[in-house]
């Protein structure tokens, strides 16, 4: 993607461009200087949008195989270099290499899942009006068109994948996209965009732009993007949607994510998986993951078994360096994270909470932490953590338990420890979250299913199918005087 000495270009209508500013990429792990990418001027920015509006019509009539050809090009070379790619992810975002290679296989389906969609969607519903005498002789037509084009953004803790996310819908579907990648971690769009220039996608269709933070106004209130897919913090969110309430705005924003352990769920095989995929789920990918496990919500009955079993899974994992392969948590993106999540136990500690592991600092890194007794108005307590600390809540029996759950400004996923199916569906119509898995944690997500929130956790689905649907709106025909 680049020369030792030069900065690596980024994707302009489809071509290579460079700017006039550069920005450093550093390793979070060791402070390593991993790239620096060009950063686009005013102009060209104004370009990359001038030419999405351009081909927009012309896009939109791509033949469906070619749009899916291309899709499936990207696949294909996505596990072709899926080692490369895993450890530039590594790299830039400090994600231990077992965590990088997940995320380049789930990018991969998500491209895969793009390219089968393009080729059934839009098929066509019609639809008789005569069930009412006044519609005799009526059939209506209904497709699916794009709005325009999309302007993605996305996060710095799945800079591939939630990147694929904002992408492979939008080529889908025929609509050109302006993708902004993370500051922290821009290089794994720009190579996602190296691969889509290697397709015969018309330019103008896509780009690639690693806009500064503080560019990004404009481009969110102007009128020729009418859709915008966002992926990050609720303040910065909720600003893009006051900011431009006429759009149509996807956010999927933060969590703080409740795994719940059931009365029921007691056996030692019960508690001995409950322990380990707890432990695991709350220290992935540092705890920067939107749906890792912040709150344990534990029944009393098994309350006082489950704890050192957490505990102890806690602490047999292995932090370090992220290109080790045997690393489970490496460090966070950046040491001003580390020393906000720092800062945040110190916060919960001072308000009586107590350490049951971790809780250290390291540079950029955290030691995985358990707390219990955090009280609920603290920031652990109410807010994201986004950090590889987890906490404990006793509780007494199923109502109590789903009270704590919605005890939250936020509802992105929760998980549920139970053998009661009953309970399950208790849970899926009265937890205030937008995805409840049952006997697991709330950390699962299949790329292709809806994934969202509601409350301060966003509005909106991604999934490539339903962020295809966001994308585009019904347009009816009505046929007349037709035999039926």
């Amino acid at each position: 993607m680049t020369t030792a000495n030069s900065p690596h270009a980024f994707w302009l209508a489809g071509r290579k461009a460079t700017g006039e500013r550069t920005l450093d990429v550093t390793s979070p792990w060791d402070g390593r200087h991993v790239g620096a990418v060009s950063i686009p001027t005013a102009e060209q920015v104004e370009e990359a949008v001038a030419a999405a509006v351009a081909v927009a019509d012309e896009f939109s009539a791509t033949p469906a195989h070619v749009r899916a050809a291309a899709l499936d090009h990207v696949t294909r070379r996505l596990e072709e270099r899926a080692d490369e790619i895993a450890e530039l992810i590594s790299a830039e975002n400090g994600k231990p290499m077992k965590w990088a290679r997940g995320e380049v296989g789930r990018c991969v389906s998500v491209f895969r899942w793009a390219a089968e969609e393009a080729r059934r969607f839009n098929g066509g519903e019609a639809q008789r009006l005569d069930s009412d005498a006044g519609g005799t002789g009526r059939l209506a037509f209904t497709r699916r068109f794009p709005y325009g084009p999309v302007l993605g953004i996305a996060p710095f803790n799945f800079p591939l994948n939630l990147c694929a996310h904002k992408v492979a819908p939008a080529i889908a579907v025929g609509t050109p996209i302006l993708l902004k990648p993370a500051p922290a971690t821009p290089l794994s769009g720009l190579l996602l965009g190296e691969l889509l220039a290697e397709t015969d996608l018309p330019a103008g269709s896509w780009s690639v732009l690693p806009v500064p933070n503080d560019q990004m106004p404009g481009l969110v209130q102007d009128e020729r993007l009418p859709i915008i897919s966002f992926t990050g913090s609720a303040p910065v969110g909720w600003s893009i949607l006051d900011s431009a309430p006429r759009k149509r705005v996807t956010l999927e924003l933060g969590g703080n994510g409740a795994a719940v352990v059931l009365a029921d769920y007691s056996s030692e095989a019960d508690l001995d998986w409950a322990a380990q995929r707890i432990a695991t789920f709350s220290n992935y990918q540092a705890g920067q993951s939107c749906i890792s496990v912040q709150r344990v919500v534990a029944d009393a009955s098994v309350y006082d078994r489950l704890v050192p079993k957490v505990v102890a899974a806690v602490e047999a994992l292995n932090t370090g360096d992220p290109a080790d392969e045997s690393t489970d948590v490496g460090p966070l993106v950046s040491e001003e994270a580390a020393r906000r999540v720092e800062s945040w136990v110190g916060e919960a500690v001072s308000r009586g909470a107590k350490v049951l592991t971790g809780g250290k600092r390291d540079g950029a890194s955290v030691e995985p932490t358990v707390l219990e007794n955090v009280p609920s108005d603290t920031q652990i307590g109410c807010e994201e953590v986004f950090g590889p600390v987890m906490s404990f809540v006793k509780v007494d029996g199923e109502k109590e338990a789903f009270a704590a759950v919605n005890d939250s400004r936020y509802g992105l996923q929760a998980g549920l420890f139970t053998h009661d199916v009953q309970a399950a569906f208790r849970a899926h119509r009265n937890l205030e979250v937008g995805g409840v898995v049952v006997g697991d944690v709330p950390s699962y997500r299949a790329d292709q299913m809806p994934y969202g929130g509601v409350k301060d956790s966003g509005v909106g689905r991604e999934g490539v199918r339903f962020a295809m649907e966001d994308y585009t709106y019904e347009r009816v025909m009505v046929l007349t005087g037709l035999d039926l």
